[in-house]
């Protein structure tokens, strides 16, 4: 649905930072799927255990929060500029219920539950192999910013 490239048009996050690597579903003002391949190249890694590698937890909810970015983007119709910036403005509820390691692929689940007044409202899932790595219900927004 939506490659590497046309994700670059759309996020302003480059390497390392960057934790959509695929969009595979995404339906405008509803939800999207995307996806994370998680290698053993991601420089976190060599602190993040270095005998047991795991994936943070708060790059796991980043991940979560740039699909979500993409289905602001994809709903109003707008593109990310120099002149705007889509933050996070809160997480609620974050549970990690399995580690991510390398050679995982995580998938990315976010559904929009209310967009008001410029503050969007999500609930992201992201999951292993089917099986649940962290959920959490996550609201973000989009301002101007002044050069």
């Amino acid at each position: 649905m939506m490659d590497i490239y046309e994700i670059l048009k759309k996020l302003p996050h480059r390497y390392p930072i960057l934790m959509v690597d695929r969009v595979l579903h995404i339906e405008a003002g509803k939800d999207i799927k995307a996806l994370k391949n998680v290698s053993a190249n991601e420089p976190y890694f060599t602190g993040h255990f270095p005998s047991r590698p795991v994936m943070p937890g708060v790059l796991m909810v980043e991940a979560l929060a740039q699909a979500a970015g993409l289905l602001s983007f994809a709903t109003f119709g707008v593109q990310q500029d120099e002149n705007s910036v889509f933050y996070f403005a809160g997480i609620d509820g974050a549970r990690f219920k399995r580690p991510v390691q390398p050679g995982d692929q995580l998938i990315l689940d976010v559904t929009l539950d209310r967009a008001k007044a410029g503050i969007f409202k999500f609930t992201g899932r992201a999951s292993v192999d089917g099986e649940l790595a962290v959920e959490a219900g996550l609201m973000c927004t989009m301002r101007r910013v002044v050069p």
